[in-house]
């Protein structure tokens, strides 16, 4: 009794036959693609076909992808963070300033 293989091509499976092979990791790398660029191929989009052409792309024509904010956005969260507990940077200085203005005062 003989097995069915299927394989994912565009999220649609596909029956294949035992002669079928699976492209290799490996074989990607030799063509200078990382394994999950694949995705830039699938597309079938002209103007990229790799992750770092994608990248080029976007500089050149002035857009930019959610990930060119993953720091500041971590950033934004810890201050957010922070702010729903209490803390706030600007009450060290504040206290700061107002020690200055009552020892200025009593000079």
């Amino acid at each position: 009794m003989s097995r069915t293989r299927y394989v994912q091509i565009s999220g649609q499976l596909v029956q294949i036959g035992g002669d079928y092979e699976i492209e290799s990791r490996t074989a990607a790398r030799d063509q200078g693609l990382l394994w999950n660029d694949r995705e830039y191929q699938d597309m079938g989009d002209a103007r990229f076909n790799s992750r770092s052409s994608h990248q080029e792309y976007m500089r050149r024509n002035g857009l930019t992808t959610t990930s060119d904010y993953k720091d500041e956005w971590r950033v934004k969260e810890r201050q957010r963070v922070d702010a729903k507990n209490g803390v706030d940077v600007t009450r060290k200085f504040d206290v700061e300033r107002a020690i200055r203005q009552l020892n200025s005062r009593r000079s």
